[in-house]
């Protein structure tokens, strides 16, 4: 059986063309909605492995698919979740992708080519996060008056590169062979240093990893 999947977007033709794309592609699409009232409901009903939402539907048209993702990963954290949208909402994006792994945000019309959307989705349902370039690029440029990366030790590059890469705080002090406080100490200097604010630090780490991605790319 394929990857079982829920499609959210007002758009009914897109919503229809996706769906389409995913059953031709050995998705098995579950379920269709066309706002995001009852989405929790339906994943908790049906227990999809994806859920795929867009941002802004019915009634306000404004983030009513993020609040919806945001609630889904809360009661539903093993559920895989893409936010596929036309629009860049860098915080509320943030506060999203500060939840965990296997998070996606695409932008609609940056996706040109078939293979690599799928391929895209197959990361996600696989843990890992896919986050668009531009994406990263508004909330770098929002956030940057210097290099931040600058002001950090080569050890705090080594563990800002294995923050990259998804690891724990125990995966890399196993990586590096340092103890787990250790590596907490070096974690909170990276936040400190690149100057994150003080939310929590989930969301911190999230803004961390996303700078030195911008800057390594």
């Amino acid at each position: 059986m394929g990857t079982r999947v829920v499609v959210v977007d007002d758009d009914v033709l897109l919503r229809e063309g996706l769906a389409s794309l995913l059953v031709r592609t050995g998705l098995d699409v579950i379920a269709q909605a066309s706002d995001a009232i009852g989405v929790l409901d339906v994943v908790r009903d049906l227990q999809p492995d994806l859920l795929i939402i867009d941002i802004r539907m019915p009634p306000t048209n404004t983030i009513e698919g993020l609040v919806a993702a945001k609630a889904v990963r809360a009661a539903c954290p093993d559920v895989r979740i893409l936010v596929l949208s036309s629009y860049v909402e860098v915080e509320h994006a943030i506060d999203l992708l500060a939840t965990g792994s296997g998070i996606g945000y695409l932008l609609k019309q940056r996706i040109t080519e078939i293979d690599t959307f799928i391929a895209a989705l197959d990361r996600i349902v696989a843990g890992e996060s896919v986050i668009d370039p531009a994406l990263v690029n508004e909330l770098v440029l929002a956030r940057r008056t210097r290099n931040p990366l600058d002001l950090l030790t080569a050890r705090e590059r080594e563990v800002l590169v294995l923050m990259a890469e998804g690891r724990s705080n125990l995966g890399i002090s196993k990586a590096l062979y340092l103890t787990e406080g250790t590596v907490e100490k070096h974690v909170h200097r990276i936040l400190t240093k690149m100057d994150l604010g003080s939310e929590d630090t989930s969301h911190r780490r999230v803004l961390a990893v996303l700078t030195y991605l911008n800057q390594a790319h």
